[in-house]
């Protein structure tokens, strides 16, 4: 409708809204159209990242961060970059035009160089409002003599302005001759103006007349740009002497007729366009050699492009044609056929007949399935064929008779027919091949691939080709190698893995190997005669066999063994192979872990002059020879698990970077006063006799990862954790550990458990940013939603948003384990999700059977192929998106979105008892070890850091040179609903499992270190990393701890507290809503790359660190008692005299004298205690105490613990001997009165108790009153105060009470 009056001016007027721009990831820039709106891009946008729920999607639209991934903006933002193009400026005297006109007068200006150009201000001494630029490409600068210090600067053209500034000195004035000289002089011919968010072309790219390469890829250009002055792509056609041209991913829609203008181009990129047809105009471009259509939507191409008779490249990859295009067989010039990635099914080589000239076909990434020959004689002309990930049965490609190269690897391939003529490389692995047959016997053949098929045997004819060097046969079933096999003399590598081999070929005259890889196969012993007569040897790897000896070394010093390498993990060797390792002088990495080595002779130590790496681990060894002095060039050693009880002198040796003893018997530790300076990792976890004094914890600090373990309270509990883990860490090759673990045992409510493994592929900084944050993100999800495939994949997606907001660019692979308890069903069991991006995997061991969890999403999958396609990414031939990575899911690289995104595999599987452990690793881990492989490795190692431990060393014995990192969580599901009480029912239940909610304990450490936050376990092997950061003064600073009244989340059940005589379990603990229970919390020492989001600031005590008779007191909380079939005890036993000394206050639930106790019965029936590695220890004398269980600390919104708690040591309970008769009967009198009146009357003291607990004074009730009181309330320790004071009001007593005597007069 028209306005009327002045309300139609104003609005005519009135100033148009904003264009809106749109940013991904913080890099380019578009604007919007008209028609597009901007809520809903961002919709889409998160639904492409994963998320499934549209309020999820909302809300998490709404949050702050979300900027990092997606942003809008009213008017275009501007860009910062400018500034680093800025060579010189200042602010000078500056005058415009010529010399002689006196109406130019010299102004005060900022003058500023900037790449080519030279710009002015229009501001006195300000960079703001209009800026003069003058282009200097072909320019001159020139001295004006009649002033001081003064240049002119001139452009060139018809058009052009001089300007003249006077510098204020000599030396500016010098630095601007040679700076503007140079670019005066120079000739600008290339262009670099990709991802600069363009819309058109900017006006400053017209200076230059001699441009001949231009590079606007990943912008937004339009052929006709909506501004009036703005210049579209037909202003290309101006430069006339350009030459290549990339329009590369500009989503132009249509092909740009005007570079069809420009007829000196002779490279023109179009790629990832969204282009749908070309149009015949195009074969006007007559000098046209290079043209790259990949990455769009064609299905034919113009007739018309016969007529360019130079093109030699057409790249059609990508596309959607489902036939080879006709109008090739005009395009003579074109030697390379690039098709991969299209929807051809059918390969009729007549169409390939037809096109003589065509030498290279690329086919990869099509769904061909079978090859029509069409009475087709021979293809001579066919000299590289690639096949490769199609979906071929059978492939006889004795028709290509001058075949050369041949790939058809990935397919499903059961017979192969190749001409050997001319053929020199054929890769056909990852098939299932049983018959191959190469007719002739190529005697050009240099590398052979045929490894993981159904090989029963090696074909004869490898024997006769005298030009092989490579041959790779593993992962099959070959049961014996031809006999004349190693008689070729130019057989470089052998890689014959992963077979069933029960020996070698011993004719061995005039072999030539230098690599051999015989691992994993069924091989007794090695040939008598290889190192004598394999001179040329420098790589064995023999692991994973039944060896139990080895061969002979030459002695002879003009025939000295070169042998570098040697690997021979996992095997039965003994001690009598360790002399004849002396044959090898110049060996400078030995593997022989998890064999049956008892001693390593020092001797023969020191003869090995050249070792770098040792690993000796899972042997008998009882120490490391003092010999390795000799070896100075050691820098890594690793011999854990082993019976070591002395410190090797590994810290004399000058390049010693890396020291595992782990899982020994070490006592102590001895060190030089120097520790070398090139020491990054000690790990001395898993000794349980280790202690540390002050000096030297204080010098071992300064290594930059120190493992040591931390104690676990939950030794003294008495009963098996229902999960415990251990997990290890290793660098690779390079020394850059770019891997990472999380492992939270008490995980929110005490009820849950998460465990993580990152893989940042060779990034250090992803795993860790990680590590650090993704427990908090999952634990924010929790309180959002509660369905398991939502709540795992709604963290992986906000972890993409997490890694924006840091800053990377780049990813990383992850895989979190989450164990939970229904809290609704207490009778229900417990549910593990598994969650996975990347190569990180977890797998199940049930039943002895691996059980995968995980899936890898590569482009193997036929989903993700079809995916990527649809997206028209460009999978490179190593089978990466764009180049960078073979995982189309995993976290960050969010440049490559829509392509890859983070949306993971979710499952989750209901635990039972017959699930023994699972196992999270990383890719390194995987690609080593399978499945099956890696669950028989462990199954038997009864401690979960031991087990970890033995994963890592034999991925890295198998060949594994990527940073590794093993996570083993071992389980202990009862029956009866795999809960762990009894609920109801009659009759002894399964024991407790304190491992995951152990019974309230209240500990006060004196002249200890204050405790740290973590994960507490009976059996779980953590390791306290000791940053450097930490000193020893800093551990020591704080005494006891501090108190928290906060009872634990999830401590509380609905139906109200139950019997006192009733057996419960840790996951449904009887815990009063007025009990007043103190928190002792532990961790592990975190370094500055790896705090798992934890608080530092409380460290947890290193046990054996202070040997100095620290006193213990002990207050503790019963909240699992006996099972209802047992008999209460008939009598208490007195404490003994020596428990007071070691602060030992208290004796309550002791089993009957006779009895075992229940420390004595842990899981699977092993007599003694766990260690803190989660072997299990002797038995010790308890000094007839409760069994100390450590109660996890409380997690704040914010993803840290609460403060552990400092009880008061004069809080304490003492039973005279006198009283333990009437305490025994009033205990088993109140076991049998627990119903509801006795519920009510517990509620009715314990709220009581509640608001009387903070007053200070003590009073002191009679013995057996008070301890009929806290029996009721559900608990002793730390409730005497409160039980007093709750007792006094009850009675109605004014009296002051007297106060308490000292315990040991009262005992008196």
């Amino acid at each position: 409708r028209a306005p009327r009056g002045g309300d139609g001016s104003r609005e005519e007027k009135a100033t148009p809204p904003p264009t809106l721009y749109v940013q991904l990831h913080g890099e380019t820039t578009r604007r919007l159209e008209a028609d597009e709106k901007p809520l809903q891009i961002q919709n889409d946008y998160l639904f492409q990242l994963g998320f499934g729920e549209l309020w999820r999607v909302q809300e998490e639209g709404m949050d702050a961060e979300i900027g990092c991934l997606i942003r809008f903006y009213a008017g275009k933002p501007h860009s910062t970059g400018g500034s680093e193009r800025i060579q010189l400026s200042g602010t000078y005297n500056v005058r415009k035009g010529k010399m002689q006109l006196p109406v130019n007068r010299w102004t005060r200006r900022q003058v500023i160089l900037c790449g080519t150009c030279l710009i002015v201000s229009s501001v006195k001494d300000s960079v703001t409002g209009k800026m003069h630029v003058l282009p200097l490409i072909g320019g001159k600068v020139e001295e004006v003599k009649k002033h001081q210090h003064c240049l002119a600067f001139s452009s060139s053209g018809p058009q052009s302005q001089t300007y003249y500034i006077c510098f204020d000195t000599f030396t500016e004035y010098l630095r601007w001759l040679r700076q503007v000289s140079k670019v005066a002089s120079q000739r600008i011919s290339s262009v670099d103006l990709s991802c600069c968010s363009l819309e058109h072309l900017p006006a400053n790219l017209f200076y230059s007349q001699d441009l001949t390469h231009l590079n606007l890829k990943q912008n937004f250009l339009r052929q006709n740009p909506s501004l009036p002055a703005a210049r579209g792509l037909d202003e290309l056609q101006r430069f006339t002497k350009l030459k290549s041209l990339n329009l590369s991913n500009n989503h132009l829609g249509d092909f740009p007729l005007a570079v069809c203008s420009i007829p000196t181009l002779t490279e023109l990129n179009v790629s990832c366009n969204a282009l749908r047809a070309v149009p015949a105009t195009v074969g006007v471009m007559h000098n046209l050699q290079t043209l790259l259509l990949d990455g769009n939507f064609l299905r034919s191409l113009p007739a018309e492009l016969e007529n360019m008779h130079q093109l030699s490249y057409l790249g059609l990859s990508f596309n959607e044609f489902t036939t080879i295009p006709g109008v090739l067989e005009k395009l003579t010039a074109v030697e390379k056929l690039c098709m991969s990635g299209n929807c051809v099914e059918t390969l009729r080589l007549q169409a390939l007949r037809k096109m003589p000239h065509i030498k290279h076909v690329d086919l990869r990434l099509n769904i061909i399935k079978k090859l029509i020959a069409d009475e087709v004689d021979f293809l001579q002309h066919v000299t590289q064929l690639d096949l490769r990930d199609n979906k071929l049965g059978d492939l006889d490609a004795m028709i290509f008779n001058n075949i050369e190269v041949l790939h058809c690897e990935r397919n499903q391939l059961v017979t192969l027919n190749v001409c050997g003529y001319l053929l020199k490389a054929l890769h056909a692995s990852s098939n299932e091949l049983v018959q191959l047959d190469v007719y002739p016997v190529p005697s050009h053949l240099s590398y052979m691939d045929i490894s993981r098929n159904r090989l029963e045997n090696v074909p004869e004819w490898i024997c006769e080709s005298r030009k092989l060097e490579v041959l790779d046969i593993g992962h099959n079933r070959i049961c014996e190698l031809p006999t004349r096999l190693f008689c070729n003399s130019s057989l470089r590598k052998l890689l014959a893995g992963h077979n069933q081999l029960t020996r070698l070929p011993e004719r061995l005259e005039r072999t030539s190997v230098e690599v051999l890889d015989v691992q994993h196969n069924q091989l007794l012993e090695l040939p008598p005669s290889l190192f004598m007569k394999a001179d040329s040897l420098r790589f064995l790897n023999a692991s994973a066999n039944k060896l139990e000896t080895l061969p002979p070394a030459t002695l002879s010093e003009e025939m000295s063994s070169i042998l570098q390498e040697l690997y021979l993990t996992n095997n039965s060797l003994t001690d009598k192979c360790v002399p004849l390792l002396t044959g090898h002088p110049h060996l400078k990495i030995l593997h022989m872990a998890y064999n049956r080595l008892q001693s390593f002779p020092a001797s023969k130590m020191a003869k090995l002059e050249e070792l770098e790496e040792v690993d000796v681990s899972g042997n008998k060894l009882k120490a490391i020879p003092t010999t390795i002095m000799s070896c100075r060039r050691m820098h890594t050693v690793i011999a854990h698990s082993n019976c070591i009880e002395v410190f090797p002198e590994v810290m004399q040796l000058p390049e010693i970077k890396c020291v595992d003893l782990s899982c020994n018997e070490l006592g102590e530790v001895m060190l030089p006063e120097n520790l070398p300076p090139k020491l990054q990792e000690l790990d001395l976890t898993g000794n349980p006799r280790l202690t540390l004094d002050h000096k030297t914890l204080e010098l071992l600090n300064n290594i930059r990862c120190f493992k040591i373990d931390q104690p676990s309270a939950g030794d003294a509990s008495g009963a098996p954790a229902v999960w415990s883990h251990g997990y290890t860490e290793a660098s690779g090759v390079k020394n850059k550990l770019c891997v990472a673990a999380l492992s939270v045992n008490n995980f929110c409510d005490n009820r849950e458990a998460l465990y993580g493994v990152f893989d940042g592929d060779r990034n250090v900084e992803v795993p860790y940013l990680l590590q650090c944050t993704m427990s908090d993100v999952l634990a924010e999800e929790l309180q959002k939603t509660k369905h398991e495939e939502e709540y795992m994949a709604n963290t992986f997606i906000v972890m993409q948003r997490k890694l924006g907001t840091a800053g990377q660019k780049l990813g990383g692979a992850a895989v979190l384990c989450h164990i939970k308890h229904d809290p609704v069903d207490p009778g229900g069991s417990f549910t593990l999700t598994s969650a996975n991006v990347g190569k990180c995997q977890t797998v199940l061991c049930r039943n002895g059977k691996p059980l995968p969890l995980s899936r890898s999403y590569i482009m193997s999958c036929e989903e993700e192929l079809k995916r990527i396609k649809q997206h028209k990414a460009i999978i490179t031939e190593d089978g990466k998106v764009n180049g960078v990575t073979e995982s189309t899911r995993i976290l960050g690289y969010t440049f490559l979105h829509p392509s890859v995104v983070p949306r993971p595999h979710v499952q989750s599987v209901t635990l039972t008892p017959q699930d023994e452990f699972f196992i999270l690793g990383s890719k390194g881990l995987w690609d080593s070890l399978s499945a099956e492989e890696a669950v028989e490795a462990v199954r038997h190692v009864p401690d979960a850091l031991a087990a970890a431990k033995k994963l890592c060393t034999l991925a890295q014995s198998y060949g594994c040179r990527d940073s590794i990192s093993a996570v083993v969580v071992q389980l202990s599901v009862t029956e009866d609903g795999f809960c762990c009480c009894e609920l109801g029912a009659g009759g002894p239940g399964p024991p407790p499992s304190p491992g995951l909610y152990p019974p309230a304990v209240h500990v006060a450490i004196k002249d200890r270190a204050p405790d740290g936050l973590g994960v507490p376990s009976s059996s779980s092997g953590m390791a306290s990393e000791m940053s450097s950061e930490l000193s020893t003064s800093e551990m020591s600073s704080e005494v006891g701890s501090t108190a928290s009244d906060e009872p634990p989340p999830g401590a509380l059940t609905e139906s109200g507290p139950a019997c006192p005589g009733e057996q419960r379990c840790v996951l449904h603990p009887v815990c009063l809503p007025t009990s007043f229970q103190r928190q002792l919390s532990s961790a592990t020492f975190s370094s500055a790359f790896s705090d798992n989001g934890l608080d530092s600031d409380d460290e947890q005590p290193i046990e054996g660190v202070f040997s100095n008779g620290s006193r213990v007191e002990v207050e503790a909380d019963v909240h699992c008692s006996r099972a209802k079939a047992r008999e209460p005890p008939q009598g208490l036993p007195q404490a003994p005299a020596e428990a007071s000394d070691e602060g030992i206050v208290i004796s309550a639930n002791e089993d009957e004298p006779g009895l075992p106790r229940k420390a004595d019965c842990a899981a699977g029936g092993a007599a003694g205690r766990r260690r803190p590695n989660g072997s299990v220890a002797p038995q010790e004398r308890s000094h007839n105490v409760i069994e100390v269980a450590m109660d996890a600390p409380l997690r704040k919104p914010g993803g840290y613990f609460a403060a552990p708690a400092q009880p008061d040591p004069e809080d304490q309970l003492i039973i005279p001997p006198e009283l333990e008769e009437e305490v025994k009967e009033m205990m088993k009198h109140h076991q049998g009165h627990c119903g509801t009146q006795g519920g009510q009357r517990r509620g009715e003291k314990a709220a009581l108790m509640n608001e009387t607990m903070r007053e200070t004074q003590l009073l002191l009730l009679p013995p057996l009153r008070l301890l009929e009181l806290l029996v009721e309330a559900g608990g002793m320790g730390g409730l005497v105060v409160a039980a007093a004071k709750a007792q006094r009001a009850e009675d109605g007593a004014e009296q002051e009470a007297p106060p308490m005597s000292h315990p040991a007069e009262q005992k008196e």
